[in-house]
């Protein structure tokens, strides 16, 4: 998917400006990680470091295993079905709970945005060297050091702005026993879903190789509503965020 899916980010990006709610409508919740320490590894299992933005602390871990029987039931929010690559059937919905939306898809490799020495030209033909969702200093992301996740650009099937899902908003995305937390950094077509950074392909696993890796399915995306990670950029507030908000929705009926 992500050779074609690149073609559209600066387009998604003009759609989600466009449709995007009121601030009011959806409050973000953001951490404050001034002076916090660097987040641990992530991964299956691993304890989150403890919240210091004053909201209640939620104890214990959260699992691969927890977070794929949270997502067994499908409640679903988009009017529509998607596909995960062209010329697949459209037969991944987009589902809502408490907190949170999330689908199950594949993983296709988006290696869009800065130039670095493992995201350009010539490790990838499709290469596009912007973003929907720039990092503070107005540069686009960084997808070899960035674990980021791509949302389809807002459609007739589905409006990830009207779910409350903005850039910068945090996800954790699980593949086996891992658990990765990323945020919202790139759009993709309107009919497709199911892509990620290199970053994020590496952590979990998965061959990060923009033009040969990804895995064909057994990939679910978990996307916090009205969340955001300020700056966009910070591997630690996402991380600290992503494991708080995970918690909670683990704990959500």
């Amino acid at each position: 998917m992500h050779h074609t899916a690149r073609l559209y980010a600066t387009a998604g990006a003009v759609l989600l400006t466009a449709s995007a709610l009121p601030a009011s409508a959806h409050p973000a919740r953001t951490l404050d990680t001034t002076h916090l320490p660097p987040p641990p590894v992530p991964g299956a299992g691993v304890p989150g470091p403890p919240v210091t933005d004053g909201s209640p602390r939620l104890e214990g871990s959260v699992t691969a295993a927890a977070l794929r029987a949270k997502t067994r039931d499908c409640s679903r929010v988009s009017k529509g079905l998607y596909r995960t690559d062209r010329g697949r059937t459209a037969d991944v919905p987009v589902c809502g709970r408490k907190g949170a939306v999330f689908w199950k898809a594949d993983l296709d490799v988006d290696c869009d945005g800065r130039v670095t020495a493992r995201c350009n030209r010539k490790t990838d033909p499709s290469f596009h060297g912007n973003t929907a969702f720039r990092q503070s200093d107005g540069k686009p992301l960084n997808a070899e050091k960035l674990p980021y996740v791509v949302v389809p650009a807002p459609s007739g099937t589905w409006d990830h702005a009207a779910s409350g899902i903005r850039g910068g908003g945090v996800a954790a995305v699980v593949h086996e026993d891992r658990v990765e937390y990323a945020v919202v950094g790139d759009t993709g077509p309107t009919g497709l879903v199911g892509e990620a950074s290199y970053a994020a392909a590496r952590s979990l696993g998965i061959d990060p190789d923009p033009a040969r890796g990804g895995v064909p399915s057994g990939v679910t995306y978990i996307l916090f509503k009205d969340s955001e990670v300020t700056p966009i950029e910070s591997r630690t507030s996402a991380v600290r965020l992503g494991s708080e908000l995970a918690r909670r929705f683990l704990q959500e009926d």
